[in-house]
């Protein structure tokens, strides 16, 4: 396949499917009947105008008739009056006449053959024109109904396009919440470990004062054990007789 049919045939196909999309069967359905209603409107003038020709036919026929039996009288009266050469000319008139009518009556009855055809014609399309407007009516009807039950049904399960968009924020609402909890708490557990210092507190921290609070720390714990096991309380503790330290005399043993 050569480059320029495979671009006709994409643009084919892309039009295709934006034509299928903006395509309502409903405005199409009411665009059909309104061409078969001009159509019938047609039919309907043609039978007029056929009908028409038909009755002026008629008229002149009906003229050329009396005209016909007005020279039959004249010829009549001519030959009372001994006037044969008035007579034979209102014959040869007359003959004429009766050209003309048989003409006029051949085509009157060609013009009624076809105002027949054209009433069938007519009252056929019209049946056809109705039956079309009722099944129109009822797809447009079905038509609808599916359409507000997709609608729906849409909007019920969230597949729309609308409510695909909100589902989609929400997801990456629920995605970007559960990265800042676990981003806080990882700085939480580094801050925890002293891996991180922790800026809110006033004067800050390092290695040393952290390395001598522990031992501070520690030291509370010896003091703490070693009251325990002498079963003294914390003033004689720090007397020193838990550390084998002298302890602190008064001032009246002093002078005794």
């Amino acid at each position: 396949m050569s480059l320029m049919k495979r671009i006709s045939l994409i643009f084919h196909s892309k039009a295709n499917s934006a034509l299928d999309r903006a395509e309502d069967p409903r405005q199409t359905l009411d665009y059909s009947y309104q061409r078969q209603l001009e159509l019938l409107s047609k039919v309907r003038r043609g039978v007029a105008d056929v009908a028409t020709s038909r009755k002026r036919v008629e008229l002149q026929v009906n003229q050329l008739e009396q005209q016909a039996n007005k020279l039959t009288a004249q010829a009549q009266k001519a030959i009372e009056m001994g006037r044969e050469d008035l007579a034979r000319e209102a014959l040869t008139r007359k003959s004429g006449l009766a050209t003309q009518i048989n003409d006029l009556k051949t085509q009157h009855a060609n013009l009624q053959g076809e105002e027949e055809k054209l009433t069938l014609a007519q009252q056929r399309l019209q049946a056809k024109v109705e039956s079309f407007r009722t099944r129109k009516e009822t797809i447009k009807a079905t038509y609808t109904a599916a359409e507000a039950q997709t609608r729906i049904g849409e909007a019920m399960s969230g597949i729309g396009e609308e409510m695909g968009d909100v589902g989609l924020a929400i997801q990456r609402a629920e995605d970007k919440t559960a990265q800042l909890q676990a981003r806080a708490g990882a700085i939480d557990e580094l801050i925890s470990s002293g891996a991180l210092d922790d800026v809110s507190q006033v004067g800050g921290s390092d290695d040393i004062s952290r390395e001598l609070d522990a031992m501070s720390s520690q030291s509370d714990v010896e003091t703490e054990l070693a009251r325990l096991k002498a079963g003294k309380s914390p003033e004689a503790i720090e007397s020193g007789d838990i550390l084998g330290q002298e302890p602190r005399r008064t001032t009246t043993e002093g002078q005794a």
